[in-house]
């Protein structure tokens, strides 16, 4: 533990530094270095206690090491307090679950059965001292229990000012936890039919889901405690072939109705329910364009537990505010940090009815959390062209807190702007389309990178892009496209199911019609092309180098399955996913196809990563290499497959090889 001085700390969030120089094609200021990008954000993960008196967040000044740093809100120019981690772990996540107690989730790497990261929870003051625990999880030894900590948790309890509940891990029993005097009670034990369930407002588990089969079918049902007799009862069911989930989103004041949350048509939907009578009433939440999301309620002592928001994931994820004061206090908030909306021509994927809505340009600014009396408020300003800002308003004044990424705040960002454009079938394809700054780089056309996302089943968002992939090559004179082909999740049940069996197929289709669209608008250059995926989009970038369709002059895939047979795999082995994900998984092997790859093909993978092997792109090398195709491979030290586990090294590795390769080895004179 130790302390520094608020004068060092600001200078710190002001610093700027210089870069890389821009490519040969255009002459433009100095980028900033993929260090700028790679390091550790300043600042994260930020919370104000109930009392307003705390705000808490998870900083690295100097980008490598994070620590817990506390802020006293009546005195901010005094010196913040700062928690440091031991040097086998890393801390990942911080906030109040009482007014002088953190929960803090850090990561460590473990050798066994492989290499790779796992987490670990723990209760702390404010001066981080561990609060010492009676807590023990049956069948754990001291060691495991100290690895593992004080497990998930369930609920922080606001109207408890002692306890919180926790669950075991592996076991799914529920404790009640005293974070004073260190005693932990089991209100409930796990079983293999049931996950550790959820909690009402008073903290009782109430709810729980159970995984089961039906003439060998998987379904996962939802069970409720009835508010007067105690007993547990389904009410509800789906099957895993379905996909077409029923969960509770939250309860309310009255102990007879929840929230739950169902798929009506091409969106899912937020409905009340009630229990004694088993019917859905009225709906809680619908929007008209996008699924609901979550709920949120107040923690306020007079109206605690009523709704006072609900989320939604539009262009990036939004709230609705059902509390006035809250809703006037967003408006006021996006006024005092000068956001502006901008009106989206939308065209309705199911239907074809052609709608608009409003669009914050740039960046928006989100109420991240509140004092329990509203008079205290942390707020977050972000966006693709603006890295997160964190600020303290209070007394009516607003304060900057920090910069997550203090080295980019004057790098000549591109613009970021959400488009639709119809595939060859005449699906609509959401996609997200960043220029490069045109006072620097002209008005195009402009080399051009198509970033397809993994999963497949993921989208993307109008928000802050920490890997780089967009705004370090706009930097640097490229326009980006982001198509969220059909398979993508998040935009309705029409496309993420038009992506089913399509793999190769279909939604390599909704990839190249995009470079199509681009070219077309005015904004790719033809001839100067490429394709850059991760995951599943490094399968894209596989695929994109078989297809004889001219488009792309290289194609980047980074740890992407060479064939569909590891994913199949994957799924097949799981009883849930054989049934839910296992049979959209068909298409075409680029592995199987490398006769046909017309193009250079960079390929890189990290040595950690268990979700896609490097040997899918060690295959894939070896069959190009023999057949005679251009081909890198580069195998990175120490990572892993997802982005919370890679190093700052891994992140600018990945930048400047990229760049590199597109600069040198791309087609004819390099992209």
């Amino acid at each position: 533990m130790r302390k520094w001085g608020a004068a060092a700390a600001m200078a710190a969030f002001m610093l700027a530094c210089g870069g890389a120089s821009a490519p040969a094609w255009a002459q433009a200021p100095e980028a900033p270095p993929a260090t700028a990008w790679g390091r550790e954000a300043a600042i994260a993960s930020v919370d104000i206690s109930d009392d307003g008196r705390h705000v808490v967040a998870v900083t690295a000044m100097d980008g490598g090491r994070r620590v817990v740093t506390l802020w006293k809100t009546d005195d901010l120019t005094a010196p913040p307090y700062q928690i440091g981690s031991d040097e086998r772990s890393e801390i990942v996540s911080a906030r109040f679950i009482k007014n002088d107690r953190l929960f803090v989730t850090t990561q460590q790497l473990v050798e066994h059965p492989r290499r790779s990261y796992r987490t670990r929870t723990q209760v702390l003051d404010l001066e981080g001292n561990p609060v010492r625990m009676s807590l023990r999880f049956d069948g754990l030894t001291d060691e495991q229990q100290a690895f593992v900590g004080v497990g998930s948790l369930i609920s922080a309890l606001p109207q408890d000012e002692r306890s919180i509940l926790v669950a075991d891990p592996i076991r799914s029993d529920v404790y009640k936890l005293n974070l004073y005097n260190g005693r932990a009670e089991r209100v409930q034990r796990g079983s293999d039919r049931f996950g550790a369930g959820t909690a009402d407002l008073s903290g009782e588990i109430r709810a729980r889901s159970e995984f089961d089969f039906d003439g060998g079918a998987v379904f996962i049902a939802t069970q409720l405690k009835d508010p007067e007799t105690g007993e547990w009862s389904e009410h509800f069911r789906w099957y895993a072939r379905d996909r077409s989930p029923v969960q509770v989103s939250a309860f309310t004041n009255d102990p007879n109705i929840v929230l739950v949350s169902k798929v009506e048509g091409d969106r899912e939907v937020i409905y009340e329910y009630d229990i004694k009578n088993r019917a859905f009433g009225e709906v809680a939440f619908a929007h008209p364009f996008f699924d609901a999301g979550g709920v949120i309620r107040s923690s306020r002592a007079e109206d605690f537990g009523e709704i006072v928001g609900f989320t939604y994931q539009g262009a990036r994820p939004q709230t609705v505010w059902a509390d006035p004061r809250l809703e006037a206090a967003h408006r006021q908030i996006r006024q005092a940090l000068r956001i502006n909306d901008t009106p989206v021509s939308w065209t309705e994927i199911a239907s074809g009815e052609r709608r608009s809505f409003d669009v914050s340009a740039g960046a928006d600014a989100n109420i991240v959390a509140t004092s329990a009396d509203l008079t205290k408020f942390i707020v977050s300003k972000s966006g693709p062209t603006t890295p997160p800002e964190y600020y303290l308003i209070q007394n009516g004044r607003l304060a900057l807190l920090g910069r997550a990424y203090p080295e980019l705040r004057d790098a000549k960002f591109g613009e970021t702007s959400l488009i639709q454009y119809a595939a060859r079938d005449g699906l609509m394809i959401p996609a997200f389309l960043t220029k490069p700054d045109s006072s620097v780089f002209g008005e195009g056309p402009y080399p051009t990178i198509i970033v397809p996302h993994g999963g497949p089943w993921a989208r993307d968002s109008l928000t802050w892009d920490p890997t780089g992939w967009t705004q370090y090559f706009a930097t640097r004179g490229y326009a980006v496209l982001q198509p969220q082909f059909r398979g993508s999740n998040g935009w309705g049940q029409r496309l993420w199911r038009a992506g089913d069996a399509e793999w190769g197929n279909k939604m390599q289709d909704d990839v190249d019609d995009g470079a199509r669209w681009l070219i077309s608008q005015g904004v790719a250059a033809p001839d100067r092309i490429a394709v850059h995926g991760y995951s599943y989009g490094g399968y894209v970038g596989m695929m994109a180098a078989v297809r004889p369709n001219g488009l792309y002059q290289c194609s980047v895939a980074g740890a992407g399955p060479a064939t569909i047979a590891l994913f199949k795999k994957g799924t097949f082995n799981n009883r849930y996913l054989r049934e839910f994900q296992h049979p959209t998984a068909e298409g075409e092997d680029p592995l199987h196809r490398v006769n046909e790859v017309s193009i250079p093909l960079y390929l890189y993978t990290g040595d950690r990563d268990t979700n896609v092997l490097p040997s899918e792109s060690e295959a894939m090398a070896a069959a190009m290499r023999g057949a005679g195709k251009t081909v890198k491979l580069e195998i990175l030290p120490d990572m892993e497959h997802t982005y919370n586990t890679w190093t700052p090294e891994n992140v600018a590795r990945i930048l400047t090889s990229v760049e590199s390769f597109l600069e040198n080895d791309c087609g004819p004179g390099g992209l």
